[in-house]
């Protein structure tokens, strides 16, 4: 049709035409503008921490669609974390910051939650220290505390759904995390991302000297326990300048790395002694910062209360860190499986390390987390699945308490018919009482009936005895009269 017109046109009218056309097409389309609009709307907060003390805090949830949604909040790892879990450059091996929170919330945020993510006491974004006194001296009941004010922000937020609400713990996190849970029935699931099973003073010890003694294993090429500059050398940049340096053109030992000064450095001798002091050093001294630590080794194990979680529980796990180990994770699958807990769901990464991000050899690099690490936490979020399980859980703790109800019921009528008949019985003996006090009464006035009768008799017959004995007197007071008078 297009050609026929074309046909009929002249040059002019054909370019005419044809910008014409041109210009239709593209009206048809969204413009740039639309094609670029947010998807995510997002809320800055404050958090009232108490005692004067607030925090700031940011809310993300959908650009659209109708709400409220689905609530999550995100409670960071140890550290002067921001409300991002901001990790330098340094760190990352990406040449790029990573935020991991960040990601979470903007992915669960474009597929239909609300996520509530915050600053920790003291600290600004990007991880700046705003008061250091207050840093120093958090302690975990400080920060368990401010997780649990994060989540009332939460609840009352209007685009938030309170009755379906998530707690998200990374890394310490996730000894915060179960304990809110099992208080708050309010919260419907949670998930643990690098999660601690034992308490962190056993965590430390692995972290400063376990797994230190593995990584001098792998690097101890000839397994003769000791480290020559030449295996050293090898390492990546960043392990490979904590020991070595080369600012005469020769590698050589960093001063004090080989106190014998040997050539070589010895696990037994150097290394092990080394990393005992610093374990004894961090979970005994007193320090700036010490009361985190000691309020960390006074809390019960993760391992002995996360049975006490009703809720479903999603826990995720690098298969390479060396921070939590995964073995973590397998012990609290196990303790959920031990006491029949109705759901939960463990998923481990080959190859990720704390923050999900690939492990590159001896160093577990902190970059942002992995797609489908994303994709697996917002399926399981969403699972309908699992809302019937709730809803069946629900139903049957409705039935448990109805049964309950009954029981007690029953109980109470037994008890109140057994307390009516005993009622009835003490009013019939009441009644049997009454009738015997009548019958006695009316005795006692029969009897006094007749004892007056007999009084009255006794009175008549006092009173004609007296009368019988002063005519007797009279008669004989007036024979002796007579008798007088006649002598």
């Amino acid at each position: 049709m297009i050609k026929t017109i074309f046909e009929r046109k002249g040059l002019a009218e054909y370019s005419l035409l044809a910008v014409f056309l041109v210009i239709s097409l593209l009206s048809s389309f969204p413009s740039a503008s639309a094609l670029n609009q947010e998807t995510i709307s997002r809320r800055d907060l404050v958090i009232d921490l108490g005692d004067g003390l607030t925090t700031d805090a940011q809310l993300t949830f959908p650009a659209v669609g109708d709400g409220p949604f689905p609530g999550v909040l995100l409670i960071h790892g140890s550290g002067n974390t921001d409300m991002d879990e901001y990790l330098p450059s340094l760190v990352t091996g990406t040449g790029e910051p990573s935020r991991p929170f960040l990601q979470i919330a903007d992915y669960l945020s474009e597929r239909g939650f609300a996520v509530l993510r915050y600053n920790k006491r003291g600290v600004g974004l990007k991880g700046v220290i705003l008061d250091v006194n207050i840093v120093v001296n958090t302690t975990f009941e400080y920060l368990l505390q401010d997780a649990e004010k994060a989540l009332e922000t939460l609840m009352q937020q209007p685009e938030v759904d309170a009755t379906d609400v998530s707690i998200l713990g990374h890394s310490e996190g996730t000894w915060i995390a179960p304990r809110i849970a099992i208080k708050d029935t309010r919260i419907k699931k949670i998930v643990l991302m690098s999660a601690g099973a034992h308490n962190l003073y056993d965590i430390l010890h692995f972290q400063i000297v376990e797994q230190r003694i593995s990584e001098f294993e792998e690097i101890d090429g000839n397994n003769d326990g000791l480290w020559s500059i030449q295996e050293v050398s090898v390492l990546p940049l960043i392990q490979r300048d904590a020991f070595i340096e080369n600012s005469t053109g020769d590698w050589m030992w960093r001063p004090g790395v080989d106190p014998n000064g040997d050539g070589y450095i010895s696990l037994v001798e150097e290394m092990l002694p080394l990393w005992n002091q610093i374990f004894e050093y961090l979970t005994t001294a007193e320090y700036p910062g010490s009361k985190w630590y000691q309020s960390h080794f006074a809390l019960e194990n993760n391992l002995e209360i996360i049975g006490n979680v009703s809720e479903g529980i999603l826990i995720l796990q690098g298969e390479e860190d060396t921070q939590t180990p995964v073995f973590e994770a397998h012990f609290l699958d196990q303790r959920l499986m031990e006491v029949g807990h109705h759901d939960h769901t463990l998923i481990t990464y080959p190859g990720l390390g704390h923050s999900f991000y690939p492990k590159e050899g001896l160093l577990q690099w902190l970059g942002p987390i992995q797609d489908h690490v994303l994709s697996d936490l917002a399926t399981w979020l969403k699972d309908p699945e699992r809302d019937r399980f709730l809803l069946v859980e629900q139903l049957q703790t409705a039935s448990n308490t109805i049964n309950e109800l009954q029981g007690q019921l029953t109980d109470l009528n037994s008890e109140f018919n057994q307390q009516t008949s005993e009622l009835e019985n003490q009013v019939s003996e009441l009644q049997s009482e009454s009738t015997d006090m009548h019958n006695t009464v009316t005795e006692l006035e029969r009897q006094t009936m007749a004892l007056q009768s007999a009084l009255d008799s006794a009175e008549n017959m006092t009173n004609i005895a007296l009368g019988v004995a002063l005519i007797a007197i009279i008669s004989g007071a007036v024979i002796i009269f007579q008798n007088r008078n006649r002598n």
